[in-house]
């Protein structure tokens, strides 16, 4: 039987890369790793320009990032970093116990999220399971986790097919022109509508879909990889 390449990639140390903006934070964390023998830190750097090309040149099996101050461009990092490592386990350090931003990093791909009160130990494990293909998480966010795949999680293979969770024709039309950005109001017009006639059929499909808001359904549309229809410009004023 052939080896995979799973298989082949732990046959080695795990090859590790650290950034994080606080230098004693991650010579802190080089260290530490450094003192499991099957694990291989790499580098550890800051953030900077070219981080994600450094990335990409070390070509690690895990990426540890210490989200501390920059929390506005950290997920930009991970999907970017993803993007140019295939197969790439990237574990999100310092974070807050937050269901919102959790939930981003889960959709970004993040693999581990430990919380500002994680030991040094939590951090050494957490490396050796995202690296055998395990998830990490604080169990406080776990329901978090669990509540959101629940509410989103419907099976619906293709829109454009048979048509599911009860949504007619219409409703499916509104929900591919809500993904391409269009308003009420922009809807109304691109398809001869009166605006409150598209906020009643919107309002009825988030009710089926079980989602929130409109960004609730784009989720749901995107997670199913579904594309939208060709988007028309708007004829609004």
């Amino acid at each position: 039987m052939g080896t995979t390449a799973h298989e082949t990639q732990l046959s080695e140390n795990i090859k590790v890369l650290v950034v994080a903006e606080n230098r004693l934070l991650r010579e802190a964390l080089a260290r530490v790793l450094r003192k499991d023998s099957g694990i291989r830190v790499l580098s550890a750097v800051d953030f900077a320009s070219g981080t994600v090309n450094q990335i990409a040149a070390a070509k690690p099996h895990v990426l540890i990032l210490d989200s501390t101050g920059l929390e506005s461009s950290i997920l930009m990092v991970v999907v970017e970093a993803l993007r140019e490592v295939p197969g790439l386990k990237v574990i999100l350090i310092g974070m807050e116990a937050d269901h919102v931003a959790f939930l981003r990093s889960v959709r970004a791909g993040i693999a581990g999220y430990l919380l500002k009160d994680a030991s040094a130990n939590d951090v050494v494990a957490a490396v050796n399971s995202t690296a055998r293909g395990k998830a990490v998480c604080p169990p406080e966010l776990c329901v978090a986790l669990f509540n959101w795949v629940a509410r989103q999680e419907i099976p619906m293979s293709n829109l454009n097919g048979k048509l599911q969770l009860g949504l007619t024709r219409r409703e499916v039309q509104i929900l591919q022109i809500i993904s391409c950005g269009l308003s009420n109001k922009e809807i109304a017009v691109q398809l001869n509508l009166s605006e409150q006639t598209v906020k009643n059929h919107v309002h009825r499909l988030l009710r089926k879909l079980g989602a929130a808001n409109r960004q609730a359904a784009l989720e749901l549309f995107h997670l199913q990889g579904l594309t939208p229809a060709e988007c028309k410009p708007s004829r609004a004023c």
